[in-house]
């Protein structure tokens, strides 16, 4: 029998015999899937090395650090504020009229009674004619009665006589006693109308001495508010015609400190401010005033803190805007770390959370770098400027490298540090 009629489960497949008569025979299929299975056993070990090699990259950790210092620290509080004379004098009117003549314009330095403008004083000068007249004649009533009291008085005095005679009747001496007493009544009333003549003539006087708008001190003008020919009304409220700063090379910032910041801020505190006519200028002064008096704009409350500063060179402008910076408390030449430092957690959120041992009231757990190896000191925390903090005691020393971040693989880039 022939090869190719051989049937069976252990027959090798055989392709039917092509032209020819050659026969072609096929490997086994259990020899083929050997090396699939190879490739597939390589690649999940390729797989499995590169996370392993992944995840032990990942623990790679380089500690970003800043050294520790000695210096100052200052604890600040920001306000805005507007520079203004330390004295303004308002300069108004006690009396109505129109402005007849102008000796004072703005920045005109004046001295104590000088005369800076003139209301219209004919009407007023009226008034004092008058007055002066009205005086003229009580004083002229004055010698009248005076007269005629020295006329009942020798009356009363020859009835009283001739009474004692009996030659004239006592009806006639009490009359003349009558006159004498009224003569000396009117007397006094004259002495009286002429009292209130003078009092009237220094009312008339006084108003027309007001018409000469004068300056009660010395200083320079910083304002002025009416022109020749303005009619001003003294009636209710007395109208501002000029406002004098007394002394210009003393000035004051009044700034707006709001009630959270108060509590640290007292009478000889040191302060400065900027302008932005000067904004490389730091203007240096001290709180000279905290002033109890609240100011509520929008629900904020506020509270007016002066700062007096020099301004000898007349740098400063009355009405500038003033961004001052208010010492609260300071310290000189003490060991201090970056306050960033004082935040840091090895490991973040995740490290925070991983149940660290707590320190005591007061203290903090700093990490340090020593021999490339984050060591935990236990210190005691003082004064805080945001940018620095105070260490009042701990097992630190000048140029320790204290840790304020971290970059794991790829990472982002470590924060700033304050030097």
């Amino acid at each position: 029998m022939n090869d190719l009629s051989r049937t069976g489960p252990g027959a090798p497949a055989q392709s039917p015999a092509p032209q020819g008569g050659r026969t072609v025979r096929h490997p086994p299929r259990r020899r083929r899937a050997l090396p699939l299975l190879l490739l597939v056993l390589v690649a999940i070990a390729a797989v499995a090395g590169a996370l392993w090699w992944n995840s032990r990259g990942g623990e790679a950790v380089r500690y970003v650090a800043a050294p520790v210092t000695r210096g100052a620290i200052t604890r600040t509080v920001t306000a805005t504020g507007t520079v203004n004379p330390e004295l303004t004098i308002i300069v108004g009117t006690y009396v109505s009229g129109v402005i007849q003549e102008l000796y004072c314009d703005y920045n005109t330095r004046v001295t104590k009674g000088q005369i800076c403008a003139r209301i219209d004083q004919r009407p007023y000068q009226t008034v004092v004619d008058q007055a002066k007249a009205n005086l003229a004649v009580a004083k002229a009533q004055h010698e009248k009665d005076l007269a005629a009291l020295d006329y009942a008085k020798a009356n009363y005095d020859r009835q009283q006589y001739l009474v004692e005679r009996k030659t004239v009747s006592q009806d006639v001496a009490d009359n003349a006693r009558s006159v004498y007493r009224a003569a000396t009544a009117q007397v006094d009333l004259s002495a009286a109308q002429i009292e209130q003549r003078q009092a009237e003539l220094a009312t008339a006087q006084v108003n027309l001495d007001y018409t000469n708008i004068v300056s009660p001190v010395d200083g320079t003008v910083v304002s002025r508010n009416v022109t020749v020919g303005q009619t001003v009304a003294a009636s209710f409220q007395t109208p501002t015609l000029f406002l004098i700063a007394t002394d210009l090379t003393r000035m004051q910032a009044d700034t707006n400190v709001s009630e959270s910041d108060i509590g640290g801020i007292k009478e000889g505190n040191s302060a400065s401010f900027t302008v932005d006519a000067f904004p490389n200028r730091t203007f240096r002064g001290r709180v000279s005033q905290v002033r109890q008096s609240p100011q509520t704009a929008q629900n904020v409350v506020t509270y007016d803190v002066v700062v007096s500063v020099d301004n000898s060179d007349l740098a400063l402008k009355p009405g500038m805007t003033a961004s001052t910076r208010l010492v609260v408390d300071q310290r000189a030449d003490v060991l201090r770390v970056p306050s960033q430092a004082v935040r840091y957690v090895p490991g973040g959120l995740a490290g925070a959370e991983a149940g660290l041992v707590p320190v005591g009231t007061g203290q903090t757990r700093l990490w340090v770098l020593r021999d490339g190896t984050a060591v935990p000191v236990i210190v005691t925390l003082g004064l805080d400027d945001d940018s620095f903090t105070e260490i009042v005691k701990g097992d630190l020393e000048a140029g320790d490298q204290v840790i304020f971040a971290e970059q794991r693989n790829g990472g982002q880039a470590a924060p700033t540090v304050p030097r």
